[in-house]
């Protein structure tokens, strides 16, 4: 798994124009941790790893968010990249797809923001566990109309939201990340 996608991931980061100040340096972090290998997109990597998320925003242009099972915040979905990911674009969308229960939704698989958080998340097989970071690639979805989400075993509830009525609390860097979904929206749309 890793090869591949890491053979994804580095391209993906260099060419990437970010969308604010902060998504380039947290870009060019993620480029710095990305030279120890292709390991650095697998949870293995405890010093902190790649991960992929969606904001998934639906035709009358609400956004779903994930009540977060562990962290009891509001936030896109997403998470570790997998072993039959090819791509960061290929995880975003089976991680948006998993988690949002809503099949054919469309992702943008130029990524509108990037974002690197400390976490405690499950370690892999054998590993010790322990604080690490999530270097975040987020991805924009568009889901097709009338769809209905299912709540996976990763969130306590799903909500659709108007991007001025959001829920509280908040994952850090959601209305960032909400900010860039739209502004892709309305540039494709013209």
């Amino acid at each position: 798994m890793s090869a591949e996608l890491y053979a994804d991931a580095v391209p993906l980061l260099e060419g990437w124009a970010a969308t604010s100040p902060e998504a380039d340096d947290a870009r060019r972090r993620t480029l710095k941790l990305l030279t120890d290998g292709p390991a650095a997109v697998t949870r293995a990597h405890r010093a902190g790893h790649v991960t992929a998320s969606t904001m998934i925003v639906g035709a009358d242009g609400r956004v779903l968010l994930c009540l977060h099972g562990r962290m009891n915040m509001w936030m896109q979905v997403g998470g570790h990249c997998e072993a039959g990911d090819a791509t960061l674009a290929a995880a975003a969308l089976r991680e948006a797809t998993e988690e949002s229960g809503i099949a054919g939704l469309r992702l943008d698989p130029e990524p509108i923001d990037v974002d690197i958080h400390p976490v405690r998340c499950r370690p892999a097989e054998g590993e010790p566990a322990g604080p690490t970071h999530h270097y975040d690639v987020r991805f924009l979805a568009v889901a097709p109309a009338g769809a209905v989400e299912q709540v996976s075993d990763e969130s306590s509830a799903l909500g659709w939201f108007a991007p001025d009525a959001l829920p509280s609390p908040l994952a850090d860097g959601v209305t960032g990340q909400l900010a860039a979904a739209l502004a892709r929206i309305a540039r494709d749309r013209r």
